[in-house]
Parts: C-alpha cells; sequence; structure tokens
C-alpha cells in the first residue's frame, strides 16, 4: 500500500490515495498499527483520500486508536493539498466531501504547489443534543464544572490559574472549551483522558484548554479524542474562536497560537460560518508492506 505522510502544523497523518489502489480492507485496525511511532510509521492517524459522487474527494479520518471522526481541520487542509498537488483536481478552489458534509477550501497556491488552505468550516452546532453532551444550554457556554469533577481540583491546579467554566461547541465533532492563565501548566496527560472519557460526553470529546492573550489571539493546547496530546487541532481550534465569542472573552478574528504553529479563524455575522486559514506539508512518501 502506497502512503504518504503529511501534516498541518504538526498534527501529522498517514494519507492513502484511494483513487488509484484499493480503499484498505480494515481501516480501523490499519489507523492503530501505521500510527504507533516505535513499530509503525508513526502518525496522530489514518485519512482515506477517496473518489467522491458529492465533491472532488472524499475525506475519511480515523484516530491512531482506530475510532473513526467525523472531521479534521488539520487533515482537510492536507487532503486538499494533496488533491491538488498530485493532480486528482488542480483548481484553486475544490469542495471535499467529509463525515460533516461537503466544505469549500480555497488553496493558496505558489509555483504550481498550495502552500495555504482556506476552509470554511461550516456552521458550528450549537445545540446541547446535537454536540452532544448532557450539560445544560443550547450550547453549554461558562457552565461550571460537575461536582463529580472534584479532581479537576486542587493545589494541581493552582499554577495554572483554571476557570472552573466549561463551554461545549461542535464543528461536526464534539469540543469542550476550558480557560485558564496560564496553557503551559495544565497536566494535561492527567487531565485530558479524564475530561475526554467524561460521562457528560456520550460520544467521547476533544478538550481544549485556553488563554487569551487578547480579544483578538489566544494561546492552546488540545488533547484530541483517540489520539490523545496533538500538536494542533483544527477544528478544535474553530471551537475556541467560536466560545470565545459566546462567552465574551475573544472577538469573531482571532490568531490561535498552538505548539505546532498559528491558525487564522473567523466567524463570520453573515452566513454564521467559521473560517480556517493555515499551512499544509507533505513529509515524505513511502509503501506500508502490508
Amino acid at each position: 500500500m502506497r502512503f504518504t505522510k503529511m501534516h498541518g502544523l504538526g498534527n501529522d497523518y498517514v494519507y492513502v490515495n484511494c483513487f488509484d489502489q484499493p480503499t484498505p480492507a480494515d481501516p480501523a485496525t490499519l489507523s492503530t498499527r501505521i500510527s504507533d511511532r516505535h513499530f509503525g510509521i508513526g502518525a496522530d492517524g489514518l485519512i482515506l483520500i477517496c473518489p467522491s459522487d458529492k465533491g472532488d474527494a472524499r475525506m475519511r479520518m480515523f484516530n491512531a486508536d482506530g475510532s473513526e471522526s467525523e472531521m479534521c481541520g488539520n487533515g482537510i487542509r492536507c487532503v486538499a493539498k494533496y488533491v491538488h498537488d498530485h493532480g486528482i483536481a488542480t483548481k484553486p478552489q475544490l469542495n471535499l466531501e467529509t463525515g460533516r458534509g461537503v466544505l469549500t477550501v480555497d488553496l493558496e497556491v505558489e509555483n504550481g504547489t498550495a502552500r495555504r488552505v482556506r476552509v470554511n468550516m461550516g456552521k458550528p452546532i450549537l445545540e446541547s443534543a446535537l454536540i452532544p453532551t448532557t450539560l445544560p444550554g443550547d450550547p453549554p457556554v461558562d457552565v461550571p464544572f460537575p461536582e463529580h469533577w472534584a479532581e479537576l481540583s486542587g493545589d494541581r491546579y493552582a499554577a495554572c490559574g483554571l476557570d472552573p467554566r466549561i463551554t461545549c461547541v461542535s464543528m461536526g465533532n464534539p469540543h469542550v472549551v476550558i480557560y485558564c492563565k496560564s496553557v503551559s501548566q495544565v497536566p494535561l496527560e492527567r487531565v485530558g483522558p479524564i475530561l475526554e472519557t467524561a460521562r457528560e460526553f456520550p460520544r467521547r470529546i476533544n478538550v481544549h484548554f485556553v488563554e487569551v492573550r487578547s480579544p483578538n489571539e489566544v494561546t492552546m493546547r488540545t488533547w484530541e479524542r483517540g489520539s490523545g496530546i496533538t500538536l494542533a487541532c483544527g477544528t478544535g481550534a474553530c471551537a475556541v474562536a467560536v466560545a470565545g465569542v459566546l462567552s465574551g472573552r475573544t472577538s469573531r478574528n482571532l490568531l490561535a497560537h498552538l505548539p505546532g504553529g498559528d491558525l487564522e479563524l473567523e466567524w463570520t455575522m453573515g452566513d454564521n460560518a467559521v473560517f480556517m486559514t493555515g499551512p499544509a506539508t507533505e513529509v515524505f512518501s513511502g509503501v506500508w508492506p502490508e
């Protein structure tokens, strides 16, 4: 099986072109094997680039644990770059089918190569039942931590200045946003898996800690559902942009600093869509022997 390793701000996936080779028979198991950073290729997951009768290509995304997700913001930028640069559809604007519908992407092309991609991520999903979460509100905005989240209190969280309120948003996949004074002090490896599997989130959830630097700038860290700590999360950055507006902390135009780099975000007034702009990088190609 031929593959290409790509990343968006360090959020790396193994990409398989299913236009010119068969779709893997068991992509969930394949994702766990190739994602292993010691015994596999090493990645946050697997993304299949497939033919589509609704757009220029279809993206299917699997986490490192084999679970299939609806959407990946960094992944769709890389899919757009691959589709353009490898000649599947050499257009400056593409329509890509995802688990949350067909999304439109605009490519910044330089010397025939896509460098940056602007994605119309669509409208945020704000109904609690559709996010989904059992927390109150449509959406839940600055909802106090549930009482049984006592494990998130204590001295270990004092250094990060944790705000004990949460906001939930879906960008086709579920996100919880928590604000603090210092994201670098958050014990993410401890609290991430606790929140991902909390009973308030029936389909698990992506967890983001956010430090507001100004109304137009934030720094964030992420624990991704099914993959753990990652260097970037595109849908998560979009959710952070929406949560900031809903809670009155940030404006509709936002620069998000992630461990792997920066994303530009805009939540428009007219069509209520969230736009995300950032780079996409091809690293190498190879052959998986199985």
